[in-house]
């Protein structure tokens, strides 16, 4: 990695997160209150971090999951072997880790990925083409973001991010990316906020990226002149607007997944251009809320 991939402060801040985890036994990423996050250590604690994804894709949002896994009441698929599983844990639960879980994030890194078929969003998008153009930056996927309903507070946000963020510093990222949803498989039914960002945050240039065309809905659903800024943001999906608070851009085209009944985009967030307001809140070294 070159001094022109991430600026001095952030390569500064990698040394330290390193130093700092090292020094961590306990591999705690991040503490808020009785809050905390860190990678899961245990087939058992991924499993657990399965059950909330079922209880929030499945039984709440009523994603459709194979026989099997409907059986087990997990949502599994091939890539959980080889991701990284974050998690945000409440210690004031009673019991194992694996019964404090209320928050899972899942993240794969270029290398692993590519080492195992490559990455889960290069089943909707032109990931590859994306990551070819840039051979000098490491990726890494983000996906399977959920919380359990009465954790959806600031807390437990912050906590996921500052877990991203000590994560890619840990592991010299340039560049993390993923997939993020609407809800429901009728793109119309969010034109006003698709068609915001096809006009305000489409990545270009090198960073563009497009639906795979046989998946590929169109997002300029509204022309530019027709949009109420203000409607718009408020129609994103938290998530989404909390990507672009950070700096992120969006991939050309939305693609729906029938089984997960969403509406998909893809994030691009290059971390040289995540707002200097946003690494000095969580800081250069992952500091802030430092485990």
């Amino acid at each position: 990695m070159t001094t022109e991939t991430l600026n001095p402060d952030i390569l500064a801040g990698q040394d330290a997160t390193l130093a700092r985890l090292k020094a961590d036994k306990s591999g705690v990423l991040g503490r808020i209150g009785t809050l905390e996050t860190r990678i899961a250590r245990t087939a058992s604690e991924v499993d657990a971090a399965q059950a909330i994804r079922y209880r929030v894709f499945v039984e709440e949002m009523h994603a459709q999951v194979p026989p099997e896994s409907a059986r087990k009441r997990r949502d599994i698929d091939a890539w959980d072997a080889i991701c990284d599983h974050l998690l945000v844990l409440d210690t004031a639960i009673e019991g194992d880790a694996e019964d404090q879980i209320v928050g899972t994030y899942r993240l794969l890194r270029q290398d692993v990925a590519m080492a195992n078929g490559g990455f889960y969003s290069s089943s909707e998008f032109e990931v590859a083409d994306l990551v070819a153009r840039h051979p000098d930056k490491r990726f890494m996927e983000l996906g399977r973001s959920c919380v359990l309903p009465q954790y959806r507070t600031k807390r437990t946000v912050e906590l996921l991010w500052q877990g991203n963020w000590a994560y890619a510093l840990k592991h010299r990222i340039d560049v993390m990316f993923g997939c993020a949803s609407f809800p429901g498989a009728v793109p119309e039914e969010h034109a006003l906020a698709l068609s915001y960002l096809h006009h305000n945050a489409l990545a270009k240039g090198r960073w563009r990226v497009e639906a795979l065309p046989e998946l590929e809905h169109s997002m300029d659903l509204m022309p530019a002149e027709a949009i109420n800024m203000r409607k718009a943001l408020a129609a994103l999906p938290p998530l989404i607007k909390g990507y672009l608070r950070l700096g992120a851009m969006i991939g050309e085209g939305a693609v729906v997944d029938r089984a997960f009944r969403t509406t998909d985009v893809l994030i691009v967030l290059p971390i040289h251009t995540i707002s200097e307001r946003y690494r000095n809140y969580y800081g250069n070294d992952a500091g802030r809320f430092a485990g």
